[in-house]
């Protein structure tokens, strides 16, 4: 019991389990809206589109998580702006975007001398963050957060009806630039802890474990929750133990939890399905 309780004796692990556990809440908050809307695919182009602006914020010596913010607003915008004025679709666009942008700055890695070390930018550091990077996480999780809280519902009506929503007078437009502002300040927030590559994990992974085990918005975003924050937990303290990436270490419990509940939910699990089907006839 003493060697598995050692991660929590070391400062920098407590720190990287409060700072995981803070963008945990905020991605699995997000996720709940993404998996509902249908936009994962915008989550991960978003989450990947992100490179060239970390890439070339670290090289004028910016915060780095304005350079996240700048890319993933442009990515967005970007697909949206093809989707608008050529016959490509939204996926389609949002694809050659997003991989145009996520080359890019593998090019610029290559030729712009970057303090931020490669692996660092892919995989994330959170056990060992630098205090200026800290606190951009922690402002960028805090925020996306707080305006969930308060404008929550008028996302909520977007997500599932936004005919509905514009019948009633709400600003469509504004809603969507909204949802992508938050998105882009979750992944900036995620890039810290696990990287441009899995953070696309915690914006999809926990909203689907909710949308499988429940039929209420409310009860889906707790265990959305409660599932990124168990991921972030078990996955810090087996890397601990392992020897291996804290990210990949989230990212995987984070999967098994969500194999786990594929199969075995009460009502939406492929067990419960199996037992509703009509038997065969012989």
């Amino acid at each position: 019991m003493g060697g598995l309780l050692a991660p929590f004796s070391h400062g920098f692990m407590l720190e990287a389990i409060g700072v995981g556990s803070v963008v945990a809440i905020a991605c699995a908050l997000l996720s709940c809206f993404i998996v509902l809307k249908g936009w994962s695919l915008l989550g991960d182009a978003i989450s990947h589109a992100v490179l060239p602006g970390v890439v070339l914020a670290s090289a004028a010596g910016v915060a780095i998580g304005i350079g996240a913010f700048i890319a993933g607003m442009a990515c967005a915008l970007g697909a949206g702006f093809i989707q608008s004025h050529s016959r490509v679709k939204e996926d389609a666009a949002l694809g050659v975007v997003f991989t145009g942008m996520f080359a890019a700055g593998l090019v610029l890695l290559a030729f712009v001398t970057t303090e931020a070390h490669i692996t660092h930018i892919l995989f994330g550091n959170i056990l060992g963050i630098e205090p200026e990077d800290l606190w951009q996480t922690l402002i960028a999780a805090g925020v996306t957060v707080a305006v969930l809280a308060v404008k929550g519902r008028d996302l909520l009506l977007f997500c599932f009806d936004a005919a509905q929503a514009r019948s009633i007078g709400m600003n469509i437009a504004a809603l969507r630039y909204l949802f992508l502002a938050l998105l882009s300040a979750a992944v900036v927030a995620g890039v810290q802890a696990v990287g441009v590559i899995l953070v696309v994990a915690l914006l999809i992974t926990p909203g689907c474990i909710g949308y499988l085990l429940a039929d209420r918005f409310g009860r889906m975003s707790a265990i959305a929750v409660a599932a990124a924050l168990a991921a972030n937990l078990v996955g810090i303290v087996a890397s601990y133990h392992l020897n291996a990436s804290p990210a990949g270490c989230i990212v995987v419990t984070l999967s098994l939890i969500f194999a786990v509940v594929l199969v075995f939910a009460p009502v939406h699990g492929l067990l419960a399905a199996r037992r509703r089907a009509p038997p065969s006839r012989a």
